[in-house]
Order: C-alpha cells, then sequence, then structure tokens
C-alpha cells in the first residue's frame, strides 16, 4: 500500500467529515429563520441534539446494524460499539480500505445517519412535543436509518437486484438519507396536524413568514457548502477524477435547482420569491445526490433545473393537501429525493428501463418501510405522552413553555 495516497485519501475523507458536521449548522439556521422567533431555542436545542444522540447511537449499535457484514441482504447485526480490525502486533489495519481508516468510516457515516432526524425537525417545528421529538429520534436514527442503509451501501438486496453487477445506485443518500428523513416528516406532519392559523376555515392556505430570512439564506449557503463534503467524501477516496466530477455536478445542480424554482415561481406568483429560491438550491443539491457520480456537468443543469421546478409544485401540492411543513422539508427531501433516484435510470452512464426499474424499486422498498416504521413510532408516542404541545403553549412559544429562555432576550415582540 502507497502511505501517503492512503493519508492523503483519509484527510480528504475527514475533511468531508467536517464539512458534513458543518451542515448541520446550516440545517438549524434554516429552520430557525424560516419559524417564528418564540420557537427558536427550541429548534436549536432539538438539532444539537440530534447530533449528539445520533453520535452516541450510531456508535452503540447503528454502525454495525448498517455494516453489519454478512447477512441475509435485509436485516443483520454485527455488534455493539466499535471494535477496529486491529493487526497481532496491536497497529491498527490499513487494509480496512484503500482509502480510509475504520475509525474515518464510523464517523464519516455517523454523520449522515443525525441527517435523516434533522430534515423532520424542520418540518414538525413550531408544535410537536420535546420529549416525543427525542424519542422519535433515538428509534429513527438509531433503527430505521440503519436497516435501510445495510440494502445498499451495506451490501444488502438492493444493491444486488438484477445480479451482482446491476443493481439500485444512490450514491449519496437521495433516498437513503434524505427521503428515509423526508418519509418520515411526510408522517409526522400527517399525525400533527397543522399549526394554529397555518388554514383557514375554508381550508385557505395562509403564510406565517419566518422571523429571520437572512438566517435561512445563510443556512442554506452553509449546507450547499456541506454538500462539498457530503457528496464529495461519497467518492471514499480523494481521487482526482471522482471528487472533481463529482463536486462540479453537485455545484451545477445547486445552481439550476435555484434558477428553476426562481424561474416558475415568477412566472406562477408574480414576484421574487427568496425562499422558493433558496429550497430551489436545496432541491438540485438532493436530486443530483444520487447519481452525481454518473451525470455529466449538461446532465446535472437539467435534473437540478426539474429538482428546482419541483420545489415550487411540491410545495403547492403539499398545502392543498392540507398539510403544514414550515420549511418545505417534504418538497426538498422527499419528492426531490425521489426524482434525484428515479434520474439515475434516466440520465446518465446508467440509463435505461432495468435501471429505471431498479431505482423505482429502491424508493418503494425504502417508503413502504419508513411510512410503516414512522407511523408506528410517532403513533404510539401520541397514545402513551401525546405528541403535540397544548394549544396555549403553541400560541405563546415553545422556547417559554419547554426551555423557559427567550433567544431574543431584549427584542421579545407579540408573534401571536
Amino acid at each position: 500500500m502507497d502511505v501517503g495516497l492512503f493519508t492523503a485519501n483519509n484527510v480528504w475523507m475527514m475533511i468531508c467529515t467536517a464539512l458534513v458536521f458543518f451542515m448541520h449548522l446550516g440545517f438549524s439556521l434554516l429552520e430557525i429563520g424560516l419559524t417564528r422567533q418564540k420557537n427558536t431555542i427550541n429548534i436549536l436545542f432539538k438539532n444539537v441534539f440530534i447530533i449528539c444522540v445520533g453520535l452516541l447511537i450510531y456508535y452503540i449499535g447503528g454502525f454495525n446494524l448498517m455494516y453489519p457484514g454478512d447477512f441475509n441482504g435485509y436485516i443483520g447485526f454485527a455488534g455493539f460499539g466499535l471494535e477496529a480490525p486491529i493487526l497481532p502486533d496491536g497497529s491498527l489495519d490499513l487494509s480496512y480500505s484503500e482509502g480510509y481508516t475504520y475509525w474515518t468510516d464510523f464517523l464519516f457515516q455517523g454523520m449522515f445517519a443525525a441527517t435523516a432526524a434533522t430534515i423532520v425537525s424542520g418540518a414538525v417545528a413550531e408544535r410537536i412535543k420535546l420529549g416525543g421529538f427525542m424519542i422519535f429520534t433515538l428509534i429513527y436514527v438509531g433503527l430505521v436509518y440503519p436497516i435501510v442503509g445495510s440494502w445498499q451501501w451495506g451490501g444488502g438486496f438492493l444493491s444486488t437486484l438484477g445480479g451482482d453487477d446491476a443493481g439500485f445506485h444512490d450514491f449519496a443518500g437521495s433516498t437513503l438519507v434524505h427521503s428515509v428523513g423526508g418519509w418520515a416528516a411526510l408522517i409526522a406532519i400527517y399525525i400533527l396536524g397543522p399549526r394554529i392559523g397555518k388554514f383557514s376555515e375554508d381550508g385557505t392556505p395562509n403564510a406565517i413568514p419566518g422571523h429571520n430570512i437572512p438566517l435561512a439564506a445563510a443556512g442554506v449557503l452553509i449546507l450547499w457548502l456541506g454538500w462539498f463534503g457530503f457528496n464529495g467524501g461519497s467518492v471514499l477516496s480523494a481521487d482526482p477524477a471522482g471528487t472533481s466530477i463529482v463536486l462540479v455536478t453537485t455545484c451545477l445542480a445547486a445552481a439550476a435547482g435555484g434558477i428553476g424554482a426562481f424561474v416558475v415561481s415568477t412566472i406562477l406568483y408574480k414576484n421574487y420569491d427568496l425562499t422558493m429560491m433558496l429550497n430551489g438550491v436545496l432541491g438540485g443539491l438532493v436530486g443530483i445526490t444520487a447519481g452525481a457520480d454518473l451525470m455529466s456537468p449538461f446532465e446535472s443543469i437539467v435534473i437540478g433545473l426539474i429538482a428546482g421546478a419541483i420545489i415550487v409544485f411540491g410545495v403547492a401540492l403539499i398545502d392543498r393537501l392540507k398539510l403544514d411543513d414550515p420549511v418545505g422539508a417534504v418538497a426538498v427531501h422527499l419528492i426531490c429525493g425521489i426524482w434525484g433516484t428515479l434520474a439515475v435510470g434516466i440520465f446518465g452512464v446508467k440509463a435505461g428501463m432495468s435501471q429505471f426499474l431498479y431505482q423505482l424499486s429502491g424508493v418503494a422498498a425504502t417508503g413502504v418501510f419508513c411510512c410503516l416504521t414512522a407511523f408506528i413510532i410517532l403513533f404510539a408516542i401520541k397514545k402513551v405522552s401525546g405528541i403535540r404541545v397544548s394549544k396555549e403553549e403553541e400560541l405563546e412559544g415553545l422556547d417559554l413553555h419547554e426551555h423557559g429562555m427567550d433567544a431574543y432576550a431584549d427584542f421579545r415582540m407579540n408573534q401571536h
């Protein structure tokens, strides 16, 4: 083994790990920016809790549930905790991978695991009980996410559909990360119901403006930066050709997503909606994530443009269904995640009907499993302890009732 090359690869993977960690700040700023001031502490608490408990639960069992070694292709478990491959002389076995050590692998994958619950956090903002959300996070990140991940990245049944050389393809997680969170978000907002005042008596949706759009914009730009690690690290080495094209396709899709959402929303609503453009950027990023390693620059632009348009129609669809998603998480992570996954069968080097059917199978299997498990977890929490805060708590704000503090203590305003 070329030790110098191995070191370079491992350093790149650690940098990407740091970038994915940085994305949690982006999610936090986006969520608080698009929601009301009186719930800022609550949202920040949830996001910090997610990364803390996500890493710990992934250490306890999630990592070995996601990468169980030999198993039946559906569920397996390699044991609790971490046990790195050690040589007889006590040194770390560097043959674990050509691109990174065992420890780097755990940390990089652990950052992905926490993302699934972060997606749900934004969708359920401003009306979910904190205790119920924390219980949901423990179970969903600890069990559901790693099981779905094992189906593809752990060598499970999705990776071998159609034979050893074929199979479902999800490069960095349009389905395995983003739609896993998106399906749970959809079920959660259905069970929770809309925020007070979101819909009029005749069902007309009312806008509930976020309190700090500059923070939301900063969050999206941080997320775009973090995607350099999210997709770039999924090359699993610092291979110049592989990382370069992945970063190019990722950035072009993001830019095209922003433009696509801007153009479509301007045509439909006759105004320049910044929040729609911001979510369009994220939609483009989610859309390219499944096939960033397979697409040409032009194809990535097409995927991003379509994802941007999907955002506009997806947000409208959620409103039409009388569902309340304060940050557009379902449109971004679920609908664009599905689009990006199916796009692998339409564009790129694997395009074809067989591959499209493999992609569709992966979307369907993930959707059924995630919807069932999310519903069971959330319904059980609802029956045992309740899942939604009281009307008084919602109107006065979760910061005051669940945390006893204000995010902006000197500038408390009436936001009812």
